[in-house]
């Protein structure tokens, strides 16, 4: 570097200082959030107690500005597979920043794309073509415009309870209808039970249906699809010409103890699979839809299809060193396997709980994807009370232990969706033992809290009252 460009850039860094600014405004976060962008998240940490301030991050833990740790176990809902601030990732992002590359010039092909396809269709040996966009929602996108292009129909069939994203075409697939509800008119998609093969035949007797969209593991509620359900779903839709599409934005890349969510059922080939969420690292934006060579060279039939389907950012090449340094990772430490051995061990300690507590109603799950389902209790007592939860607003008694393994154990857990007495935990994928014990720990205090009438229903009370309040 020359002279002239070292005091170029120290020029032009003495224009934008980020750490200044940061130390300067950083305690302004929750009035900024209030004032510019959605004033109910605040709102909402406010009210339950979640408006922690944390200070930096490594691995599964978050850090206050006491040095205090907080134990991770949503992955900003799966997004961090391997923990916070890899040094791996984080020198593959230095590096292809310092590397200067010409990145996305639209008119070439640069080589990291094609790399990072070959990473991950080294794991899917049944798929042979990838395309790039920015996020789980975009990768499901893709996959609905091919699936409904390279069959000639307009309709997607999809599971009740599913979630798919919140963009148009994909929140046209969302099983939940408070995120469809005011957003009409959608696409003429159709939903039917998870499970159901009567129900998924009669529709594919219309004829009209391009695909059935499905997570092998729903993240809302952590319901598994049944056992053969996936397999017998495929040959049906091949025999009527429909296409299989897998969402594994959430369930993909190691979180249920195989790389895929419906690896674990074989002889499940989909046709189309999307990812997204741990394949960024954290760091960059990144989603991807997966397929069939027959599929990709029908929708990018000729020269003057080439950008029929494309995104501005897509492929860009801080993502694109994201998702290898990913791959790298989870191959060099032996990523899944870990989570095999520890979501067995989570799980399984969990769910020996079961017979100790009544409102503990069943721990399912696969990998490190677990939920932890309440149910009504038998004791009179607790009957009432629980019966108290219920007429305000089911879900409350999960969001009663969400807040004190938080304010108390300092573990960031989650409710698994709306109106739900099911919390979910998807951590990291590289937790182990210790993390373990620390949670079941933790999770036994506060079961051991309500169920003795303790302080969590102290809380409840004041629940009840903001729900009352909000109807």
């Amino acid at each position: 570097m020359t002279t002239a460009e070292s005091a170029s850039q120290s020029s032009q860094a003495g224009e934008f200082d980020l750490g200044k600014l940061l130390a300067e405004r950083a305690a302004e976060r929750y009035e900024l959030h209030t004032r510019y962008l959605n004033h109910q998240l605040p709102r909402m940490l406010h009210t339950i107690g979640f408006d922690k301030v944390y200070e930096r991050a490594e691995g599964a833990y978050f850090y206050d500005a006491d040095g205090n740790d907080y134990l991770d176990m949503l992955a900003g809902f799966g997004v961090m597979g391997i923990g916070r601030h890899h040094p791996v990732v984080r020198k593959a992002l230095h590096d292809v920043l310092d590397a200067r590359l010409a990145d996305l010039t639209r008119f070439d092909c640069q080589p990291l794309p094609g790399l990072l396809a070959e990473k991950l269709l080294a794991h899917s040996p049944h798929l042979d073509r990838v395309f790039f966009g920015n996020s789980g929602t975009e990768a499901v996108e893709g996959a609905l415009k091919f699936a409904r292009f390279v069959t000639g129909r307009p309709r997607v069939l999809y599971c009740a309870h599913a979630f798919h994203g919140l963009t148009t075409g994909s929140l046209s697939v969302n099983g939940e209808s408070g995120f469809r509800d005011g957003f009409a008119p959608l696409l003429p998609d159709t939903a039917v039970p998870l499970g159901d093969l009567d129900a998924l035949a009669r529709e594919l007797k219309k004829g009209d249906v391009a695909a059935l969209i499905v997570e092998p593991i729903q993240g809302k509620g952590v319901l598994a699809a049944p056992p053969g359900y996936l397999l017998a779903a495929q040959e049906l839709l091949h025999r009527h010409k429909a296409l299989l599409i897998a969402d594994e934005v959430q369930t993909g890349l190691g979180r249920t103890g195989d790389f895929y969510g419906y690896q674990h059922e074989e002889g499940v080939e989909p046709d189309l699979v999307c990812v997204a969420k741990a394949l960024s690292g954290g760091y960059v934006p990144v989603g991807a839809t997966l397929g069939k060579d027959w599929i990709f060279k029908k929708v990018y039939s000729s020269m003057d299809r080439v950008l029929v389907h494309s995104a501005s950012f897509g492929s860009n090449a801080q993502a694109m060193a994201a998702g290898l340094a990913v791959l790298s990772v989870m191959e060099n430490e032996q990523v899944v396997a870990n989570v095999r051995a520890t979501g067995e061990q989570l799980r399984s300690r969990l769910a020996a709980l079961t017979d100790k507590y009544e409102m503990l109603a069943d721990v399912r799950g696969r990998g490190l994807m677990i939920g932890i389902e309440f149910g009504r209790p038998t004791s009179l007592k607790l009957r009432s009370r629980w019966a108290m939860l219920q007429a305000a607003r089911k879900g409350l008694f999960a969001q009663m232990v969400v807040v004190p393994l938080l304010q108390r154990h300092r573990i960031l857990t989650q409710v698994s969706g709306d109106h739900m007495e099911v919390i979910k935990l998807i951590p990291p994928l590289i937790i182990g033992e210790r993390e373990v014990d620390r949670f079941v720990d933790a999770f036994t205090a506060v079961m051991d809290d309500a169920h003795n009438g303790g302080l969590v229903w102290d809380f409840g009370k004041t629940l009840v009252k903001q729900a009352v309040a909000n109807r």
